[in-house]
């Protein structure tokens, strides 16, 4: 029996409306999913981004989202970054920190956040920066310490996992000196901002800047790269004016005290030198004196 043509309609109706009943039911589902996700209060979220610039911020803000990409903490008053609250934001390839009052010791503090890229720690209050780091950023490389006047060592080691880093920058903090085997450690490094430090350009800071120039790294605002003490380089570019200076008093000159110290030691060898050979000569006249008496004794014995 062929089925009723009223039927069949009403079939179809009741399946398009189910139909699009599935589909009310889906974006609905969506809509309710995205409020569900919770943005920082006074910040702006967008996809995969949250930028919370310049709220006045005294802690890491809670609830931000953990597929979060980027985040921008910007022009605030942290003084702590929670490595628990931050290690779960495991997606994290980009983090501004910069303009805040980071001082405390960060070691281990980016553990879990291992993808990150970028990374601005510049106008905070930091002073020390040691291996523990940054050595869990294998994949950064974008580094900026810049404009941190406490920061007065980078020890030896510190950049030696982050070997994909190309670009740092430690201008306008207080560094003295940076041991050339920490840019060693950085096989891709292409821009080193070293500006505005009061360097200390001694005989052993020739390796730093020997390393400089073989290996093309381009140095920002080198003019103001200069060198604070000792005073006979003070106020000259650190890898022009002050190595030629280097170079003549590490290899070349010597000055007075040099060449008085020289002439004290010529003048001790050479009397040590005549005072040996006259007690030489001495000791061979009175061996021959001996020598010649006791012949003489044993002449007269034989004779007798």
């Amino acid at each position: 029996m062929a089925p009723r043509p009223e039927w069949s309609g009403e079939h179809q109706g009741a399946k398009g409306a189910g139909c699009c009943l599935r589909w009310v039911v889906l974006l609905l589902g969506i809509g309710g999913t995205a409020e569900g996700v919770s943005c920082p209060q006074g910040c702006t979220c967008e996809y995969l981004a949250v930028n919370c610039t310049g709220k006045g911020l005294a802690e890491f803000p809670a609830t931000i989202p953990l597929d979060t990409r980027q985040l921008i903490l910007a022009q605030n008053q942290l003084s702590y970054l929670p490595s628990v609250e931050l290690n779960f934001l495991s997606d994290l390839i980009y983090l501004d920190c910069s303009g805040n009052a980071l001082g405390q010791d960060l070691d281990f503090t980016f553990v879990s956040i291992i993808k990150l890229v970028y990374l601005d720690l510049s106008f905070n209050n930091l002073t020390l920066i040691t291996f523990g780091t940054f050595s869990q950023l294998g994949s950064l490389v974008v580094l900026k310490l810049s404009d941190n006047p406490g920061l007065v060592e980078i020890e030896k080691d510190s950049f030696a996992n982050n070997t994909w880093l190309r670009h740092l920058d430690v201008s306008r903090c207080s560094l003295t000196f940076i041991d050339a085997i920490t840019l060693r450690d950085l096989p891709n490094l292409r821009s080193l901002g070293l500006s505005g430090n009061p360097w200390f350009c001694n005989c052993s800071f020739m390796e730093l800047c020997s390393f400089i120039k073989e290996s093309g790294i381009t140095i920002p605002d080198s003019d103001n790269v200069t060198c604070y003490s000792p005073a006979f380089v003070h106020d000259l570019k650190m890898l022009e004016e002050a190595q030629e200076q280097l170079n003549y008093k590490c290899f070349i000159h010597f000055d007075d005290q040099d060449y008085l110290f020289l002439g004290l030691v010529g003048f001790c060898i050479f009397s040590a030198g005549t005072v040996f050979a006259w007690l030489l000569g001495v000791c061979a006249v009175v061996y021959e004196f001996l020598t010649a008496t006791g012949d003489d004794e044993d002449e007269e014995d034989w004779d007798e």
